[in-house]
């Protein structure tokens, strides 16, 4: 089909030149290669640390290092996803494993919603995609642990077993007779080619929007705070980007504040319909229904908080 298709375009080269020769698809062209190029080595170091984590770090080195009282574990979830990159992908199994060995739910859900949006490499790709923003990498990392956190104090207070599908507390078989190796190079590829194709709609969406948004809609946009708030955070939910490539979309998006901005950042790695499908299969239909909600209204909650305690800027 490739090889058909480079034919067809060397044949119509003429035609395509001129059909394909306007401002407009310039633009959106530069904006979709810009956004892929600077985020794509961010996603596949994420991918291949995601890898080497499911295959030579078991799950059981987590739940040792845990204080035995959940209400004291669920920080600790909190900040040990720095240490664990991986995309949200990533994380619904290594959270299900979790529970599958012993660790309480909530303890296991905190570190689901903080792994993919605290990890080095997702504060290292939002510095380089807002180095006019400094302030933007430690409020994203505290409205994203401060999700996480009281998702999982919220769970320990209300949360009910039943909710969660028994298949999700089963315990199952550790990698016996399989090569680590072998687990590493298909971990990898799993999450590279689930995310990458994330990250191309993502810059899909980034080129439309820069080139089909009317400028005047996002002024009007940019001068209602609430409403761009309302409208990013649930773009979030709608765009299921990668949380390694979200920083270098939401700072294309640069006729908008940067509050807005951040809770698109809080938000996407929590909640989106690709995570809340992942939720859905792993942990049951009935999880997912309760799950999903509730950790959308704290996500913009905590972005909020983190956009007052460092001051974020609400102008353009």
């Amino acid at each position: 089909m490739l090889c058909a298709l480079l034919v067809l375009a060397l044949v119509l080269q003429d035609w395509l030149v001129g059909v394909l020769d306007v401002p407009v698809l310039r633009t959106a062209s530069t904006v979709f290669v810009a956004v892929c190029v600077q985020a794509l080595p961010f996603l596949v170091l994420g991918v291949l640390i995601s890898g080497a984590i499911a295959a030579f770090i078991p799950a059981t080195v987590l739940r040792r290092a845990l204080p035995k009282k959940t209400a004291l574990a669920v920080p600790v979830a909190g900040v040990a996803g720095v240490a664990l990159p991986g995309c949200e992908c990533a994380s619904v199994p290594v959270s299900r494993r979790l529970m599958q060995q012993g660790v309480a739910p909530a303890v296991a859900l905190t570190f689901l919603l903080a792994a993919p949006a605290v990890n080095p490499i997702v504060l290292v790709s939002t510095a380089v995609a807002f180095p006019k923003a400094p302030e933007m990498v430690p409020a994203r990392f505290v409205g994203a642990l401060l999700t996480a956190v009281v998702m999982g104090w919220l769970w320990t207070r209300f949360g009910k077993a039943e909710w969660i599908a028994e298949r999700a507390l089963r315990r199952l078989p550790d990698h016996d007779g399989t090569s680590r190796w072998a687990v590493f190079a298909e971990t990898a590829r799993h999450d590279l080619v689930d995310a990458g194709g994330f990250l191309v709609l993502g810059g899909v969406f980034a080129a439309a929007f820069n080139v089909l948004v009317p400028q005047a809609w996002l002024e009007t946009l940019g001068g209602q705070l609430v409403l761009a708030v309302v409208v990013l955070s649930l773009l979030a939910v709608v765009l299921a980007l990668c949380s390694e490539a979200d920083a270098f979309v939401a700072a294309s998006m640069s006729m908008l504040p940067l509050l807005p901005r951040l809770v698109f950042l809080v938000v996407g790695p929590a909640v989106d319909v690709k995570l809340i499908a992942l939720q859905a299969g792993a942990f049951g239909k009935s999880f997912a229904a309760r799950f999903a909600p509730a950790t959308f209204v704290v996500a913009i909650a905590s972005a909020l908080v983190a956009g007052a305690v460092f001051d974020i800027d609400h102008e353009v």
